[in-house]
């Protein structure tokens, strides 16, 4: 059965489906070649120019640009539209694949800040699927009306700035186009380095000690275990 039938939504959606095979694939290639190279095994290599290390990042970057200038200038019809697609997913992977080093602006790439990249990347994989299968911050529904729309996207938006402040960014972001997910978050109790805990948390108060008795430091989840599957182990 033809996929685009399947995911429905015209070539816009079907583009956007090999834009996140694309951005699946190259990620998942990308870490099992620096796993490689970190082991010292295959034929791989660090790029180096000029004694230089050019992150894979900096050909990502490269990548969106050439997809992004050549969507805009020449609005293409199928399968170029699809080609330029893949080519944005392609760098838009390897590019989160190194948010940490933009973020920090150092290579933590195996650090334990590293593993930020991978969060990126799943967060980035969540809402692709997401927007992918029909889900949108926007209320469409015709029987709610233009008041019950905006009430329930600005509902959704508080919903995830709180997450967000309370340290749990991921669920904030997703959270915009799932209300449950950010609602869910929003409740919960703060992480202890969170903005919303240093607001509302004072030292010595029994919500800060819960906090920090839920989320000690160096805790590890199931969620870590399956970081470590896809990314690898971060240095000690």
């Amino acid at each position: 059965m033809d996929v685009q039938i399947i995911l429905g939504g015209g070539p816009g959606r079907w583009a956007l489906g090999w834009l996140l095979l694309a951005f699946l694939a190259t990620f998942l290639l990308t870490r099992g070649i620096t796993r490689l190279i970190r082991a010292g095994r295959g034929p791989f290599r660090n790029t180096r120019i000029g004694g230089v290390h050019v992150h894979h990042q900096v050909v990502g970057i490269f990548l969106m640009l050439i997809a992004g200038a050549g969507e805009f200038t020449y609005r293409p019809d199928a399968p170029w539209l699809q080609v330029l697609a893949a080519v944005f997913g392609t760098g838009a992977a390897l590019t989160l694949d190194e948010f940490a080093l933009w973020l920090h602006l150092e290579d933590v790439y195996w650090a334990q800040q590293g593993r930020k990249s991978i969060d990126a990347v799943l967060v980035a994989a969540v809402i692709g699927a997401l927007l992918l299968f029909g889900a949108t911050p926007f209320v469409d529904d015709p029987e709610l009306g233009g008041e019950a729309a905006v009430a329930t996207f600005a509902l959704a938006l508080l919903c995830s700035v709180v997450a967000i402040a309370k340290g749990k960014i991921a669920c904030g972001l997703i959270g915009v186009f799932l209300l449950p997910v950010s609602l869910f978050a929003a409740v919960r109790l703060a992480k202890p380095g969170s903005l919303w805990a240093r607001w509302r948390y004072p030292d010595g108060s029994r919500r800060r000690a819960r906090a920090l008795s839920r989320y000690p430091p160096g805790r590890r989840t199931s969620w870590d275990l399956v970081k470590d599957v896809l990314g690898g182990t971060p240095d000690r």
